[in-house]
């Protein structure tokens, strides 16, 4: 029988090292901002994004691929060289600054707090894809023609915490889903976020104002435009997926 689940704290992600995920998809969201970025930037022509954990990784890689791109945040602001020893990041983890002139044919190698963390513990899973609200159709197609016996909508969370807005994302792809996964073994998880999605997801920018990272994003004038665009609905008709070379590119 088949299943969805809902993974809502960065504790529940970091627990899937141990589980065998050969029969699952995964579905992470970074609403604000990773995931939703990583989509901007395959829209504008990306030819891949590599998702690393840590700054050290990121250079490590740059050294590997000297024409790539390095992008990230900590605390929410690009990478700077007082972080990496004097290498300053090209681009952080603002959807705006990924434009094609930046970014077409290039590939990109990224590090953020939580989406990408998110993404490193689900890549032995049976399929891992990236997800937001850009692109909520595109992803719902796509489990609409996937076998695995297993959905899992994993939220990247902030900090050490459950995200509200991520919860919303997954909530809203879980409605669109909802009949597909008719007598499917469907956790509590799933159901709360189904909900609060059809509670509050009339208005997601009202609703995005009483999540902490919302409310922070907001209060910066140089990121508070970003949090529109990541609320944005179905803006892209692709899906994005993490491959076995360890990048995600479109599908």
């Amino acid at each position: 029988m088949r299943s969805l689940d809902v993974l809502s704290t960065p504790a529940e992600y970091a627990a899937l090292a141990g589980r065998d995920l050969s029969d699952t998809t995964c579905v992470v969201f970074d609403v604000l901002r990773a995931t939703s970025t990583m989509l901007e930037a395959l829209a504008n022509g990306a030819a891949s994004v590599r998702p690393v954990t840590g700054i050290a990784e990121a250079l490590a890689w740059r050294t590997k691929d000297p024409d790539a791109l390095l992008a990230g945040e900590r605390d929410g602001l690009r990478i700077h060289g007082g972080l990496t020893g004097g290498v300053e990041f090209d681009l952080g983890n603002s959807p705006r600054e990924f434009t094609s002139a930046r970014i077409a044919g290039r590939r990109i190698v990224m590090t953020t707090t939580n989406g990408t963390h998110a993404l490193k513990a689900c890549a032995h899973s049976r399929s891992v894809l990236v997800a937001s609200f850009a692109n909520l159709a595109a992803t719902a197609d796509r489990l609409a023609n996937d076998p695995s016996e297993r959905w899992m909508l994993v939220c990247s969370g902030t900090g050490n915490q459950a995200s509200y807005e991520d919860l919303l994302g997954a909530g809203a792809l879980a409605d669109r889903i909802w009949d597909l996964a008719k007598g499917a073994k469907i956790d509590d998880a799933a159901q709360v976020a189904r909900n609060i999605f059809r509670t509050s997801g009339g208005d997601l920018m009202t609703a995005v104002r009483h999540a902490r990272n919302g409310r922070r994003l907001l209060a910066l004038p140089e990121l508070a435009a970003d949090v529109g665009i990541c609320l944005a609905i179905d803006r892209f008709g692709f899906t994005a997926e993490l491959g076995p070379d360890g990048t995600v590119q479109k599908r």
